[in-house]
């Protein structure tokens, strides 16, 4: 085992949404764009995204002034 392997939780579209305020659509406008963490294949037909990535893309951005 590396040290990289420690827990890797995933995330299903479902939960991505939820943690990131975003809808499918833009999740996957923003992958296309190469600004957002690719998904990785679970099965055939289902994809997942790793939580730590998807944490480390919000921790980078900007605070909106509002």
């Amino acid at each position: 085992m590396h040290n990289h392997d420690y827990h890797q939780s995933i995330l299903r579209l479902p939960g991505l949404e939820k943690k990131t305020g975003l809808k499918k659509t833009s999740i996957y406008k923003l992958i296309k764009d190469g600004t957002f963490p690719a998904p990785v294949r679970l099965t055939d037909r289902a994809v997942g995204w790793y939580e730590h990535e998807v944490n480390n893309w919000l921790s980078g951005r900007q605070r909106a002034e509002l």
